[in-house]
């Protein structure tokens, strides 16, 4: 029995191995080509996009900053945030840092854009470093003038319109053995070129058999002396006829005893009256020695022979100086910003205002948004009370009504409205302070947008504490900026702390304002909603 056991059971292990093994050869080809599309799966991220043609190669996002003038600042620095490099925003500050960022290499110029319209031009010359970031020095320069379009003559303007112009024209016949008028082209009409009265009549072709006057010269008579003296009288009765013509036609005859002046012509040294050159005479001749360079140098010892032994030498240094010296430091109160942006591609004027279609609906949505601020900083008025009852007399006058007192004032109010793409609706943004010492003061910012029923939907409600600006910072709108070249503008923001700052980029969309880009990272300026 137990070799009949185990006898089946081989039979039974090897016909279950077969099983297996022809299900294996049948599933093994499905397998492999599932396992080796795991990983292709994994890889393909769902729709291929392929870049457009218009975007740019680098696009650099900085924020200028300067005290004075506008032009003509006093003092001015350019600070980097972000680089475009292959459609992922790239923090400016230490990009391609060698040892200053690619953002603040020489030469490099911004445009200057103040509500998407730009403004000047800033080159940077150098580079530094200021409380730890890279800032560049340059100069503020203007934009650049359209060239004039030359101003065209009366004939060219006019020939430009009969060619634009649909009107038939009519022009004389020109023969090939006719000259043009003076002062006309062939192909031009004189007088009424429609009606044809005008219209000078063509010259006569010349007759080759016709008489021509010739006047009479002394040459042509010495040498038709023979000649003249065998016509007899009827030549010279010509002769005079035809010379009384020409006198008549062109003038009296010359006096051939009038004297005439002749250019005097060179002669040779030899036969010249001029006396010879005196060999002993002094000529005067310029100088070919240079003077000596007033160039003060040491020169080296005699016993020295390092070829590399520095020599004092007094003149202008070669050295690689600074060629714009650092000039603003730290946070003036007279600060000004603006966007600057950095691109090989001209890109189109882009205006950010919003244009309302309701004068009114601006002033009440501000109002509105001033009400949320307020309560936002704690600084709604108590209710005013209502004025006690009293025993109503006859004939007695009612109490006049009381009036609330005014809001509390917002400081250093900012209200913007901006149309962040084309067609779309109005982005409304607020920031403003409280009025109390810094460390009580209170910082908030709103982004808001109206709904279909024009009232107010809050995007984002940020609230700082002057106690702790380092954890939460206070957020100051600079200007919008189209930072990912696609016609979309985003909300540039300085988050600023007491002894630190970033800045960050705000994009708002599909009714949301979500944080697209932030500088140094992500410790500093956490968000703090409410």
């Amino acid at each position: 029995m137990a070799i009949r056991f185990d006898y089946f059971r081989r039979r039974w292990q090897n016909a279950w191995h077969g099983k297996v093994f022809l299900s294996m050869r049948r599933t093994a080809p499905a397998a492999m080509s599932l396992l080796i599309a795991l990983p292709l799966w994994a890889q393909y991220p769902g729709q291929v996009t392929k870049a457009s043609k218009d975007a740019p190669e680098l696009r650099s996002i900085a924020v200028l900053e300067w005290t004075g003038e506008a032009g003509n600042p006093k003092t001015s620095r350019l600070v980097p945030v972000a680089v475009l490099d292959g459609g992922q925003l790239q923090d400016g500050g230490i990009y391609l840092a060698r040892p200053e960022p690619l953002a603040l290499a020489g030469q490099v110029e911004y445009e200057l854009e103040q509500n998407g319209k730009p403004v000047g031009l800033f080159e940077i010359k150098n580079a530094g470093r200021e409380q730890g970031s890279w800032v560049g020095y340059g100069a503020w320069k203007p934009l650049a003038r359209p060239k004039p379009k030359p101003l065209m003559d009366e004939g060219s303007r006019s020939r430009i319109e009969d060619e634009e112009s649909d009107q038939p024209i009519l022009h004389r016949k020109h023969h090939a053995d006719e000259s043009p008028a003076p002062g006309k082209d062939d192909g031009s009409t004189s007088g009424n070129s429609s009606g044809g009265t005008g219209t000078s009549a063509p010259a006569p072709a010349s007759d080759p058999d016709r008489p021509t006057l010739h006047r009479k010269t002394t040459s042509d008579s010495a040498g038709d002396g023979g000649t003249n003296a065998g016509s007899g009288s009827t030549s010279t009765s010509s002769n005079s006829s035809l010379d009384t013509a020409s006198s008549t036609a062109s003038g009296p005859a010359p006096d051939p005893d009038r004297p005439t002046l002749h250019k005097k012509e060179p002669t040779d040294s030899t036969t010249s009256s001029a006396p010879p050159d005196d060999p002993d005479r002094p000529v005067l001749k310029k100088s070919k020695k240079k003077p000596a360079e007033e160039v003060g140098h040491v020169d080296s010892l005699p016993d020295v022979t390092d070829p590399d032994r520095p020599r004092l030498k007094r003149g202008k240094s070669s050295g690689n100086g600074l060629d714009v010296l650092p000039t603003m430091m730290g946070l003036p109160a007279d600060m000004q910003q603006a966007v600057a942006v950095s691109d090989v591609k001209t890109s189109p004027e882009h205006a950010w205002s919003y244009s309302w279609a309701n004068a009114d609906d601006e002033a009440r949505m501000k109002s509105d948004l001033e009400g949320i601020a307020r309560d936002a900083l704690g600084l709604r008025p108590p209710p005013a009370s209502a004025p006690k009852k009293k025993a109503l007399r006859k004939n007695a006058r009612p109490a006049p009504p009381v009036e609330p007192p005014p809001p509390p004032p917002l400081i250093d109010e900012q209200f913007r409205v901006f149309e962040l793409a084309y067609g779309s609706g109005a982005t409304l943004v607020l920031t403003a302070h409280s009025d109390a010492p810094l460390a009580q003061q209170k910082f908030v910012t709103l982004i808001a947008q109206p709904d279909l029923y024009g009232n107010l939907l809050v995007l984002l409600k940020y609230v700082a504490d002057g106690s702790r600006l380092d954890e939460t910072p206070r957020m100051r709108l600079v200007d919008a900026v189209n930072a990912l070249a696609d016609n979309r503008g985003e909300l540039l923001f300085e988050l600023r702390g007491a002894t630190q700052r970033q800045f960050a980029l705000y994009r708002v969309l599909r009714g949301q304002a979500e944080k697209l880009f932030a500088t140094g990272g992500g410790e500093f300026g956490i968000e703090s909603r409410e």
